[in-house]
């Protein structure tokens, strides 16, 4: 292997110096198997997220008082953003909590009260409780907000609801905000059904796909230049940028978003699995594996594979089918390249499930799933259902699908702030 490799290297060598080989291109660079990679190398290729490079926003912050809309996931190396800056002498007047809180301790859907954060004695701020966008009381102590939150890419993951409230106080209030981005998981996925504005609801505002492909910062760009916010607004931002960073690499999390995507299978799936919440259906939740497991009791002698969700606090206390042995599928060992090399996500579950399924009458029934969410709200558009129930393959499902996501991918273009 090494004589092979030495020996091509040479030749790419003898060639670019009769000027007969092309200087290969990053991309092509990055698909090589890595040789010899210095320490400079590896750094150059590193992402660093915009809350990392702090040199580029201290200045923006010294001697403000600042709003910092955050959560586990808002982190500088190992501390929090919060407790870093607060080291670098930021005065942080007051912390603003999405869902899960801003420790991320609460279950998905749990509404949290305002408190004083015990670690910091700093204000906590609910923004998923008695209400969702800062009030003009929330903002008047503060000269600059800051969003520093990990999203997924996904519609229906509610942080970017959480941005849009922000944006949204930020500019009726004439409140500067600063955005730290971060790595999308999912950037190179694209899919899915534009949201039907009939099922707007807490886990679907805008019109964009399921999978939208976009960062934190694209789509703070998108809602203001497509005038998605509150009475047109225009919110006045700032985007700290990721460094060495495009939408086709791939990206550990460095934290668990929230409780229930504890993996990164989980976090790659979520945009094909989480359409089971609105399915009669456990999908995982009420053990440690959400989003990579599917089944119900009564899909017994027809998989093999079989698990029993119990009550998590913090994840899923009161999950469908809680102490029941459930059987079906297991995704933990899925291999997710496929998902990468489609560029699509996976709907193909959802019709071998219902197919398979004894109980078909009830398979979309979210009262019975203890689900408040019906498919449709998830999906996005109204048809969905039918189209499984009449036996539509993939390809017909799909093909109703446009020219909505043709025109969606067209007007993204406008927003990227990476190549």
């Amino acid at each position: 292997m090494k004589k092979y490799l030495s020996f091509a290297l040479l030749s790419i060598i003898a060639l670019s110096a009769c000027g007969q080989a092309p200087k290969p291109t990053e991309q092509e660079i990055r698909e090589k198997e890595p040789v010899n990679v210095n320490e400079s190398n590896l750094a150059a290729s590193t992402i660093k997220t915009g809350a990392e490079q702090t040199e580029k926003y201290l200045p923006l912050l010294k001697g403000k008082r600042v709003g910092m809309v955050v959560n586990p996931t808002s982190i500088i190396g190992k501390q929090t953003s919060v407790d870093s800056l607060l080291k670098r002498g930021v005065k942080i007047q007051k912390i603003f909590g999405p869902e899960h809180g801003f420790r991320g301790d609460a279950s998905a859907g749990v509404k949290i009260d305002d408190a004083i954060d015990a670690k910091t004695g700093i204000k906590a701020v609910s923004l998923y409780g008695k209400h969702s966008t800062p009030t003009k009381e929330d903002l008047a102590d503060i000269d600059v907000m800051v969003f520093d939150i990990q999203d997924v890419g996904v519609r229906f993951y509610t942080y970017i609801n959480t941005l849009q409230h922000v944006m949204e106080a930020c500019a009726e209030n004439n409140k500067p905000l600063l955005i730290f981005d971060r790595p999308n998981p999912n950037g190179y996925l694209i899919d899915g059904p534009i949201l039907d504005p009939k099922f707007k609801s807490g886990i679907g505002i805008q019109p964009i796909p399921i999978a939208h492909g976009l960062t934190v910062g694209e789509y703070a760009q998108m809602l203001n230049g497509e005038g998605w916010l509150k009475n047109k607004l225009k919110c006045k931002i700032t985007v700290i940028k990721n460094a060495n960073y495009n939408h086709d690499m791939e990206y550990t999390l460095p934290v668990k978003p929230s409780p229930n995507l504890n993996t990164q299978q989980s976090i790659l799936l979520y945009p094909s699995t989480c359409l089971f919440e609105g399915i009669y259906l456990n999908h995982g939740r009420g053990t440690q594996f959400p989003f990579t497991i599917i089944g119900a009791p009564y899909l017994k002698g027809i998989f093999k594979f079989s698990y029993t969700p119990t009550g998590i606090k913090g994840m899923a206390e009161t999950p469908i089918f809680k102490d029941e042995e459930c059987f079906g599928i297991d995704l933990r060992n899925y291999d997710t390249s496929i998902l990468r090399k489609s560029k699509q996500i996976n709907i193909g579950w959802v019709i071998q499930l219902y197919k398979a399924s004894p109980k078909k009458e009830d398979f979309f029934n979210s009262k019975l799933s203890n689900q408040t969410m019906p498919v449709e709200k998830l999906i996005g558009v109204g048809d969905f259902r039918q189209q499984i129930i009449d036996g539509k393959s993939e390809a017909e499902i799909r093909a109703s699908w446009e020219p909505g996501l043709g025109a969606y991918k067209a007007m993204r273009k406008k927003y990227l702030l990476y190549n």
